[in-house]
């Protein structure tokens, strides 16, 4: 919003925190137009111009480029500035913490071994199945692809489909420069159309001009179905089908399995992971135009469509206007930090210690401009005989004084030393304010940590820090995660033949530094006495960075081995059965031991054959 003054307008949005730089924020508050060419183009939206800009400005702090972006207003001598780094090395701390040591796809009821019901088998089976998707899919490599946009920039973004060649759904990192959402007053952070846009350079051999790309996801009602074909000019499009109808009209066909309302017309679809039919899908468009044609008051939701040249897919599906036979828009936007109330776009890790960087950069220059007066020091000499002789310091260097000659050295070695003290304190401002303690960076000498716990104390900053940003997170990946059932039951894979959807979520691995003796000591001693549970006890280990894959073999494997405890459960139970499976294995139960056949024995009138009585009590008889 603006709020104004005079004739001074104050921008306050989420990119306000860079208003402090005249590169960025004009008297009008936009950004330059030679600097940030890109956010200035004719089909950007205004309301888009100063996220762009801020994205290539965090950018080239990132790539210690600063001071070559500065050049463009502040001439020259902007070059000259020192960047070694620091805002690079926070993004690096950052991320590392976000995503801990390693990520597991979890599935709650997965783990359970005791007495597992049928949704307990079902999260199994789809929790297996989305880890041997992340594995072929490189999921961690495209989660460090997007978390480091996310924590650079503010934003990351997830871009979701299905691959009829692989026959499984691939997962993009996007860079956010590239999204476009439309963002209603209603939609909130689930638009209806987003649109991905980048333009693409003139190709002389190829004699392509300079073009525009948009790839447009769009959720809108169910309409005909269609199929590709050409338009008079010899385009590829996508046609309506139609037949011949009672009255020899052209009746539009609606596609398999879809219902029309013959009241309505609304055209309805049952999809497998919803209980109720649908009357929404989700539309897929790649078109190119050539930037010449784009003229008028247009932005990157007016494109002139009878301008584009539509894509066609791997199976020859031309991308116009493409029924993906799915109800939510494939796209996850991923912010850095929990949105402001009714806001879609989250905020940089080095938003608010921008500031401090630049001061770092300037220190650094005037430290590394004072090490070379230190290293080669100002010589004043007096009393020489010959004026115009040219003397260099140097080892070795002989110089010849006349009468009450004199050689003084300039000392600015106590400059320098002030100069990297206070390098020292602006990089511990950085800290601070980043909520990064020194053992989070790395900088602390480990002999100097008193006791575990005052180190537990000095990570609290961070601990917020990381319990904030995962929270902006989860969501996020649960919903990925739901996406990616329901692309591969969209795409009928046989594997997922009869799958229930089930809520997943992505868990980060532990930050802290560990000792890992002490949790395996807390651990053993935990379960033995049974405070706590052994699922408990083995999720304490995978936490602390113990080699485990799989939580539930490894606790069947645990199992396997407590004998003494299988023997005290025979002992409480008598159900030997119960005893096979909490050792995993299939007891056989022995045969009957046989009725003993005792010998006769004289006198007894049941076995004593010269007894009548026994003979005719159905004793022993000859």
């Amino acid at each position: 919003m603006g709020l104004t003054s005079g004739l001074k307008a104050v921008i306050v949005d989420a990119w306000s925190w860079l208003n402090y730089k005249p590169i960025y924020s004009d008297p009008r508050g936009m950004p330059h137009r030679r600097a940030f060419p890109e956010a200035k183009a004719s089909w950007v939206p205004p309301e888009d111009e100063r996220r762009l800009a801020a994205y290539k400005l965090l950018q080239a702090y990132d790539n210690n480029q600063a001071a070559e972006l500065a050049e463009i207003l502040d001439g020259p001598e902007a070059r000259d500035k020192r960047e070694f780094g620091d805002p690079s090395m926070f993004v690096d701390a950052i991320l590392a913490h976000v995503l801990g040591r390693e990520q597991h796809i979890t599935v709650p009821g997965a783990e359970n071994t005791e007495q597992p019901d049928a949704r307990d088998a079902m999260a199994e089976r789809v929790q297996t199945l989305l880890r041997d998707w992340a594995e072929d899919e490189l999921l961690p490599m495209r989660m460090q692809q997007t978390e480091r946009k996310a924590v650079t920039l503010g934003d990351g973004v997830y871009r979701l489909a299905w691959d009829p060649a692989k026959q499984r759904a691939t997962v993009r990192a996007v860079d956010p420069g590239f999204y476009f959402p439309v963002l209603e007053e209603d939609d909130g952070e689930f638009p209806d159309r987003v649109h991905f846009a980048w333009e693409l350079p003139e190709d002389t051999r190829r004699g392509l001009k300079n073009r525009l790309r948009r790839i447009t996801y769009e959720l809108a009602p169910i309409g005909a179905a269609t199929a590709a074909g050409l338009d008079a000019s010899g385009r590829s499009v996508r046609a309506p089908l139609t037949v011949e109808g009672p009255d020899g009209d052209l009746v539009p066909v609606v596609g398999q399995g879809d219902s029309v309302d013959p009241d309505t017309g609304t055209v309805s679809r049952q999809y497998p992971w919803n209980d109720q039919p649908s009357t929404l899908t989700c539309y897929l468009t790649d078109a190119t135009w050539n930037l010449e044609d784009l003229k008028g008051d247009i932005d990157i939701d007016s494109l002139p469509m009878d301008k584009a040249t539509f894509a066609t897919r791997s199976d020859g599906e031309v991308l116009d206007h493409l029924d993906l036979l799915i109800d939510f828009v494939p796209v996850v936007h991923v912010p850095n930090t929990v949105p402001a109330a009714e806001e879609h776009w989250g905020q940089s890790s080095l938003a608010k210690v921008l500031q401090v960087f630049d001061e770092l950069a300037g220190s650094d220059t005037d430290s590394a401009r004072a090490s070379a007066t230190t290293g080669l020091p100002m010589v004043a000499v007096s009393g020489i005989n010959d004026s115009h002789t040219q003397m260099d310091v140097g080892p070795g260097a002989l110089f010849k004084l006349g009468d009450n000659g004199r050689l003084t050295a300039v000392d600015t070695s106590a400059a320098l030393r002030e100069l990297r003290e206070h390098v020292h304190d602006l990089a511990d401002r950085a800290a601070k304010v980043a909520r990064l303690p020194a053992v989070a960076l790395g900088t602390v000498d480990p002999s100097q940590v008193p006791s575990g716990y005052a180190l537990e104390i000095s990570l609290g900053p961070l601990d917020s820090l990381v319990a904030s940003m995962r929270l902006a997170r989860d969501h996020k990946y649960a919903l990925l995660l739901k996406f990616i059932q329901r692309l591969h039951m969209a795409g009928q894979h046989p594997d997922w033949t009869g799958i229930t959807p089930m809520p997943a979520k992505m868990t980060f691995g532990s930050y802290k530094p560990t000792d890992k003796q002490a949790i395996l000591d807390l651990v053993a001693n935990g379960v033995d006495k049974g405070v706590i549970s052994l699922e408990t006890g083995v999720s304490m280990l995978v936490e602390a960075g113990f080699p485990i894959d799989d939580a539930a073999a490894e606790i069947e494997r645990i199992q396997s081995r407590q004998f003494d405890k299988a023997r005290l459960l025979a002992d409480a139970t008598g159900d030997t059965q119960l005893v096979g499976e909490f050792l995993g294995v299939t007891v056989t139960e022995p045969d009957p031991a046989p009725i003993p056949q005792l010998p006769p024995t004289a006198g007894d009138p049941t076995t004593d054959p010269a007894d009548p009585a026994a003979q005719g009590s159905g004793g022993n008889t000859p």
